[in-house]
């Protein structure tokens, strides 16, 4: 379906990866890395360089166990996610992939609260509340406007991934002696790694 993107300040980037036939895995940064509070710049070029990009996103955030996985995750500054919700089965198709670039949320519908984990927050999950329905405009891989209804899980999943886009984690909407407690875990928990 086509559509037309509100008007926003346009910032674009431009992708400097090394185009190849084969796809690769992209390492993914992890809290507290500073990139991960980077607000993500449009996209302006629908091209080979990006579908290439695309589809290591979609590589990595498989071999990772992930439903969803945006740009900046792999240090990427761009407003580019991908999600693949898993079916019935736990399935997780590629013809069920969504690439979302640019994207934007309206038309927002009641409220839910799901326990969420992130990649870049390995081995942790915190309750959230979200938006239960929402409308959401975006571009596919080849620059085409969408329209997009979801609700439930793939709402959650949207709105967890462009939290990323502007350069928040979901630990970051939790209240603040729940954030208090994560930090003092976490680091306990990065200690032990060490």
């Amino acid at each position: 379906m086509q559509c037309t993107l509100p008007m926003m300040k346009k910032k674009f980037i431009t992708l400097s990866i090394t185009t190849n036939t084969s796809t690769m895995l992209l390492p993914i940064i992890t809290y507290p890395n500073k990139l991960l509070k980077t607000v993500s710049s449009e996209v302006a070029m629908f091209d080979t360089q990006l579908h290439t990009f695309l589809d290591n996103m979609y590589e990595t955030m498989i071999s990772s166990n992930g439903i969803g996985l945006a740009a900046i995750q792999v240090a990427m500054p761009i407003r580019a996610l991908i999600l693949c919700i898993p079916d019935e089965e736990g399935n997780q198709e590629l013809s069920n992939v969504l690439e979302i670039i640019n994207p934007v949320i309206e038309n927002t519908i009641g409220k839910m609260t799901y326990q969420e984990g992130c990649l870049s927050v390995p081995g942790f999950y915190e309750d959230i509340e979200r938006y239960e329905t929402l409308t959401l405009r975006y571009h596919n891989r080849h620059g085409i406007e969408c329209t997009l209804q979801a609700d439930d899980l793939l709402s959650i999943a949207i709105q967890h991934e462009m939290d990323h886009l502007d350069g928040k984690l979901f630990i970051d909407r939790l209240s603040y002696s729940r954030r208090k407690k994560f930090e003092k875990e976490y680091k306990k928990v990065l200690k032990e790694k060490k």
